[in-house]
């Protein structure tokens, strides 16, 4: 966000402060010789020194029981009324203000800013004192209330950032939500706004001032047709500045907002220690400089929350992957985690979403300012993690618009900034540009598994609208901006093309199919042409756009896709990928030489080599499976295993694993436990069930469910089974288990994990081995997969 705010909003800034100090002068002028037990005090926007020029005058007379106040408020009002100021004024005792602010949350949030005009100051700060303590001690009842009066603001309101007219005011990330985190501050529970959530209300108040300006009323809906309006008196080049403006501006209260509640929310839940003979401050309890100050990370050992009676204990820090822990109720990075790791920030980000929890914005700082950011091309570990993080589905949203606050999303894309709160002038779209293709990506997760390669459709949906706002055909300079981030982002050229053309014809199916007639041959053959700038590769594109349209048309809202939609974009598809039939499916990888000679060196090998294991043994039932369960059970995650037979009754396994978090195995006690199981001597089974009774499952969590597919002639001598699920320590062992249980053999195998997506291929014999041809039996194996997967 701009901190400069230029010579226009200085001069709205300086104009409010003006208004201010002349309605302190005229109104102490009303009240010149009034008793001494009599003030006037501010409360609202001019209590704040924000008057706009729309804004109402609220006021209230304080007094100690004087029974002519009467006269003395006439003495205000009557010359307030005549000069056309709106009020809303009221007359109080300082026990009767109190009282009122205990019962009415709106007075109360009034009070909390009172400020004194005219008159005895003592009784406006005895009033303020005792609303403060009121706030305080009332607490854990009236921050829950202030959380669900803001949570049906947002509901009516909307959200500012993507609203074309926002309610610059009520809306979700608007000023309202700044008035309640300072009340939030004021009751001890968190620090004040930082600077900036300062700014962004800055920002929003001058808006709110400059169309107050224009329109001589006291409305906040900033509508079309004030917009360029708006902008000048601002000092921006036009609405889409303006509207660009305020979106961050909003995002960024959102953001703090967020964060805010559910840091009282898990407060509101602790019980709160017992502190005796002191009185309850920012130092003390729940203080704002104490022990559990939002926002930050406490050292030695992280904060403590306490118990009945004022003892306290550790808050338990439970490993989510390599860098990351979740820490009361957030993600954080873990004691010694490597900043210098080029793929930590996004690694941490993905951990964070797969967990379905928000990153601390203290450790988003930490790894704004001290963490490494990847060398370009990208390595495959931090283009994995993206993948991952993309993958979580919509948990992800919230991970990302935290790194986009901290600024590492422009830092890690730079051409993100083109589309940054980015406007829309479609009514269609829910969202800005960039909101758009994250929600894009969030939607094709639950997609993934309809296409040959999850990391290219996620990646994909990110960048499909990455063009606009550049002039002329996005989808054309979207292409060529996407080519130039996939190669940034490591991909080879093969992948980097099927990318380019997945921007570039993101439109295709659903343009052409609600634009075109598909019984005109024509009309599949303009698809299989656009699909043929990936030569070898049409069909894996064209089920990535397939998955697209649907993830595109949802993210753009209800108008833009439906059942009907849906099903001409499913029919062309349809239609495209029979005039792209008739190839054959990749050749099964054969074993190179290296791992035949280990194979024929005593018949059973083992090799253990960083995160590559190769097995050579004798062919038998399970062994894929066996060997799975044993890196499961030295926390290797699985991410790529072949497996190929010699021909000469020997089997290689070669698998790809890295640790689930921290440091790897021992080679050593890996390759021990590995040979074990080769001779039999290891109960494989009885310790991963011990392992997984002790995985706690996190509530809230939901992945799409598990798919299970018996392809048809994709071989003619193996039953091919395709396996998508959501990966998971273990996943390899249990659908191994559950094909050994179907008495299948597998023959040959695929397995490869995309992200936070397993993509599993085995073909499959029976133990004659043939392939399968009872379709009753067909049914049982994928059953029973699928029951093994839930």
């Amino acid at each position: 966000m701009d901190r400069d705010p230029g010579p226009a909003r200085a001069t709205l800034k300086a104009a409010r402060a003006a208004r201010a100090a002349s309605l302190d002068e005229w109104l102490t002028g009303l009240l010149h010789d009034a008793p001494a037990d009599v003030a006037l005090a501010a409360v609202g926007s001019h209590a704040r020194r924000e008057l706009t020029p729309g804004g109402d005058l609220d006021l209230v007379l304080l007094h100690r029981g004087r029974p002519d106040v009467a006269e003395i408020a006439d003495r205000v009002w009557y010359p307030v009324w005549d000069s056309g100021v709106r009020l809303d004024h009221s007359v109080r005792t300082v026990p009767e203000a109190r009282s009122i602010a205990r019962q009415d949350l709106k007075a109360a949030l009034g009070l909390l800013t009172v400020r004194h005009i005219a008159g005895d100051r003592a009784v406006v700060d005895d009033l303020r004192a005792a609303v403060l303590a009121d706030w305080r001690a009332d607490a854990p009842v009236r921050l829950p209330e202030l959380s669900a009066l803001c949570r049906e603001r947002w509901e009516s309101g909307g959200e500012l950032a993507f609203l074309l007219e926002p309610d610059l005011k009520e809306a979700r990330g608007g000023l309202r939500d700044v008035h309640a985190m300072r009340a939030v501050a004021a009751s001890w529970v968190a620090s004040a706004p930082g600077e900036p959530v300062q700014s962004a209300h800055d920002l929003l108040l001058d808006v709110r001032h400059a169309l107050h300006d224009a329109t001589g009323r006291s409305a906040d809906r900033l509508v079309l047709q004030e917009q360029e309006t708006v902008a000048r008196a601002l000092g921006l080049p036009g609405a889409d500045a303006l509207l660009r403006a305020t979106a961050e501006s909003a995002r960024a209260i959102a953001y703090a907002a967020d964060h805010l509640w559910r840091h009282a929310d898990r407060l509101a839940r602790r019980p709160r220690p017992a502190v005796s003979g002191i009185a309850r401050g920012p130092a003390h309890g729940v203080g704002r400089h104490g022990a559990w100050r939002h926002g930050s990370d406490r050292p030695r050992g992280g904060p403590r929350t306490a118990r009945p009676g004022g003892r306290a204990r550790e808050i338990e820090r439970r490993p989510l992957g390599d860098g990351a822990v979740e820490h009361d109720g957030e993600v954080v990075l873990a004691r010694g985690a490597d900043l210098g790791d080029p793929a930590l920030i996004l690694r941490v980000a993905a951990a964070a979403a797969q967990a379905g929890l928000p990153l601390a914005p203290a450790t988003v700082a930490r790894l704004a300012e001290r963490a490494a950011l990847p060398p370009v091309p990208w390595p495959a570990p931090a283009r994995d993690a993206l993948v991952s993080l993309l993958g979580a589905g919509h948990a992800a949203i919230g991970v990302w618009e935290a790194l986009d606050q901290a600024g590492l999303i422009v830092r890690l894309l730079p051409d993100w900034e083109h589309v940054r709160n980015r406007p829309q002038r479609d009514p269609v779209h829910r969202f800005t540009v960039d909101r758009h293709l994250v929600e894009t990506a969030a939607g094709a997760a639950a997609l993934a598994r309809e296409v040959a390669r999850p990391d290219l459709l996620l990646v994909g949906a990110l960048l499909h609208d990455i063009g606009k706002g550049r002039g002329g055909d996005h989808s054309v300079t979207g292409a060529a901006i996407a080519r130039d981030l996939a190669a940034r982002l490591g991909f080879p050229a093969g992948d980097v093309a099927v990318l380019a053309a997945v921007v570039r014809h993101h439109l295709l199916l659903p343009e052409t199919a609600t634009r075109r007639d598909l019984d005109d041959p024509v009309t599949v053959k303009t698809v299989v042409a656009a699909l043929s700038e990936v030569p070898g590769r049409e069909r894996e594109t064209l089920d990535i756009l397939r998955a697209l349209a649907t993830a595109d048309g949802n993210a753009t809202g209800p108008a833009a896709w439906g059942t009907w939609k849906a099903g001409l974009v499913s029919d062309l598809a349809r239609r495209a990928a029979a005039a792209l039939s008739g190839g054959t499916p990749p050749p099964v990888p054969e074993p190179g030489p290296e791992k035949l000679a280990l194979a024929r060196h005593d018949g059973a090998a083992v090799r253990v080599a960083g995160t590559r294991i190769t097995i050579a043994a004798p062919e038998r039932p399970g062994l894929l499976w066996r060997a799975a369960g044993i890196l499961a059970l030295h926390r290797l995650a699985v991410r790529t295993a072949r497996v190929v037979s010699s021909g000469a009754g020997t089997t290689v396994l070669d698998f790809t694993a890295v640790p689930e978090y921290g440091t790897p195995p021992d080679p050593a006690t890996l390759e021990a436990d590995l040979r074990r199981m080769l001779a039999d001597r290891l109960d494989v089974a009885a310790r991963l069930e011990r392992r997984a009774r002790s995985v706690r499952p996190r509530p809230g969590v939901t992945v799409p469910p598990p798919s299970v597919r018996l392809v048809d002639d994709a071989s003619s001598t193996a039953t091919v089974v395709e396996v998508r699920a959501h990966d998971r320590p273990g996943l390899l062992w249990r659908i191994g288990r559950a094909l050994g249980a179907c008495g299948l053999q597998v023959r040959a195998a695929r397995v490869d994990t995309l992200g936070a997506e397993a993509v599993d291929v085995f073909y499959v014999v029976d133990e004659a081995g043939r392939s399968l041809t009872d379709p009753a039996a067909l049914s049982s194996v994928r059953t029973q997969v699928i029951a093994v997967l839930r």
